[in-house]
């Protein structure tokens, strides 16, 4: 993939290569068990709707926004999803990209994962209050790869189930949804450093909300899309203070999906 970005921010601006753009932040090198480095991305059009794991606008998808997040999950310890994803892959909604080197666009990922120190492939934390999803088939064979993270009032049944095919269950969170702090303790107490979010809304929400997310990549597709209903980055009450972002790198890509531009930015909350 030959392709170059407009660096715009930080100046002055420059071209640089597309590939590679992600691996030469290094993320895999933040972190620590104790503050893990937690990192999310998404795609969005101008008027907010974003690619989720029951709908992926096909004005958002692009090649190019694949492989910057290809990256982004190569330099993860962990990979933090949730059973919405799983269950599109099983519907046949969505591609499986839980595996490094596997999609298309990201063969060369598994080598730089093992010349910069790093195991194949990344654990897979499953966030899920329901615990109904279907393993799929890129990950099922490897219980030592795959944590499972619920709440304490999740169904006792689904939680004997998984755990007796030999799945470690994680508790994180007493309500109705899995919460951002206790999964980033929970997972940091078992060594891992940098934590990607291969997951929607209410991931990033709690995130925020918990003051444990590092850095935020958005790639904002220059078009507007309408249609209901809309479906933001972020869900529930409003955030105030916790949303505070600050703009680390941005950079425009002069042809994105459909023709039209595209910027890739990143964000830091402001704490």
């Amino acid at each position: 993939m030959s392709h170059t970005v407009l660096r715009l921010h930080p100046g002055p601006p420059q071209e640089v290569d597309l590939r590679g753009l992600y691996l030469r932040q290094e993320l895999h090198r933040q972190g620590s068990p104790h503050a893990p480095f937690v990192y999310a991305d998404f795609v969005s059009s101008l008027d907010g709707r974003i690619a989720i794991a029951d709908r992926v606008p096909a004005e958002l998808t692009a090649a190019r926004d694949l492989r910057l997040l290809l990256e982004l999950q190569a330099q993860a310890d962990c990979v933090i999803t949730h059973g919405g994803y799983l269950r599109a892959i099983g519907e046949g909604r969505l591609g499986d990209i839980l595996k490094i080197g596997a999609a298309e666009h990201g063969s060369d990922l598994r080598d730089w994962r093992s010349g910069n120190g790093l195991p194949p492939q990344p654990t897979i934390a499953i966030a899920s209050a329901s615990l109904d999803f279907t393993m799929p088939p890129s990950i099922a064979s490897d219980t030592s790869r795959v944590l499972i993270a619920t709440t304490r009032s999740a169904p006792a049944a689904r939680r004997r189930a998984w755990e007796s095919r030999g799945y470690r269950v994680l508790v994180a969170g007493e309500g109705r949804w899995v919460e951002g702090g206790p999964l980033t303790r929970a997972l940091g107490a078992l060594g891992h450093r940098t934590l990607f979010l291969l997951a929607g809304p209410r991931m990033l929400e709690t995130m925020l909300r918990h003051a444990m997310l590092s850095r935020l990549y958005l790639t904002l597709v220059h078009r507007l899309l309408g249609g209901e209903p809309p479906q933001t980055a972020i869900a529930g009450p409003e955030l105030r203070a916790a949303g505070r972002l600050r703009l680390q790198t941005l950079y425009q890509d002069a042809t994105g999906p459909d023709g039209v531009s595209q910027w890739f930015a990143a964000f830091e909350p402001e704490r």
